[in-house]
């Protein structure tokens, strides 16, 4: 089995790109499910106050974000086509349009009465409110432009016929996947496979790409506690620390953001600022020495 551990809950989208991503590195993994808003106390004890999901975990080291997920993912499978970085620079410009842009017009696209009625049957009517009420505090102090209702519909099928010209060979940029058809998959998993629009029944490449992408799977997993998770990091170091890269901030302490929706900052010591990744340490009681990993690219690093 791997070590690594994922933090999600299943109607999350970006935690389907990242589960998906793992049936098709056929990387093994732990499961810990958490719920779709804060408070989380026992991640909070791993990863210090980050709110978007998923969050995955090595032994003392902690991922936040699906690019730096993906990575360690990519490093395990020896997969590189997962590594953002390292794909041709129209890939990256695909990548982050449709994880932004596009994946936010989904989820307005998505959000309506069917939707709720099943989180609704799924958890209870007051977490479903709950719910609503934390997306939409979320959603004000967002520094993304949301699209209302028909503009983001529009948006999606414009997005959904683009990929159907794109898709010439079995996936978006060749005749295997890269990073790119994962980042275009979860928003449409949103839409058509949680939220069951029937957007796909025009576009036949899509509706078979999709199918093609489903067909990965989740790979092999068993569920965890997060009691178990936190014991792992207690019993574990953190890795050695990537060589490269330098800041005036090195050793002191800061705080770590979005700098798009969910800003709730990390605080802890800088001990790494390279060119693609930053890296906090935290000191706490329940597990000791952790080494909480970001992406520089859509985080802001501040004196704390």
């Amino acid at each position: 089995m791997s070590d690594l551990v994922l933090f999600h809950y299943p109607m999350s989208p970006f935690s389907e790109k990242i589960r998906t991503m793992l049936g098709y590195a056929n990387v093994s993994w732990s499961s810990v499910n958490v719920s779709e808003m804060p408070p989380r106390p026992e991640l909070n004890v791993l990863a210090g106050g980050y709110r978007k999901i998923p969050v995955a975990q090595l032994g003392a080291d902690i991922f936040c974000d699906t690019r730096t997920i993906a990575s360690e993912i990519a490093r395990l499978a020896d997969k590189p086509e997962l590594i953002l970085e390292q794909q041709p620079e129209d890939v990256q410009v695909f990548v982050e349009k449709v994880d932004l842009d596009i994946f936010m017009a989904c989820v307005i696209a998505a959000s309506d009465g069917r939707l709720l009625r099943k989180l609704i049957r799924e958890t209870s009517l007051i977490h479903a409110f709950r719910f609503l009420k934390d997306r939409i505090s979320m959603g004000k102090k967002s520094r993304i432009k949301a699209v209302r209702g028909a503009e983001a519909k529009d948006k999606v099928i414009a997005h959904i016929a683009d990929l159907e010209r794109r898709l010439n060979q079995d996936f978006l940029f060749g005749t295997t996947p890269c990073i790119a058809d994962f980042s275009a998959y979860h928003g449409l998993w949103f839409v058509c496979e949680l939220a069951g629009k029937p957007w796909l029944r025009d576009y036949p490449k899509v509706a078979s790409w999709m199918s093609r992408m489903k067909g990965f799977g989740h790979g092999d997993w068993h569920d965890l506690s997060a009691d178990e998770a936190i014991e792992r990091a207690r019993e574990a170091e953190p890795r050695e620390l990537p060589s490269g890269g330098d800041s005036e901030m090195l050793g002191s302490t800061v705080s770590i953001a979005p700098t798009d929706y969910g800003r709730d900052p990390v605080t802890g010591t800088l001990v790494h600022a390279g060119a693609r990744e930053a890296i906090l340490a935290r000191e706490v009681p329940e597990a000791g020495r952790l080494h909480v990993h970001f992406p520089k690219q859509g985080f802001r690093i501040q004196p704390a």
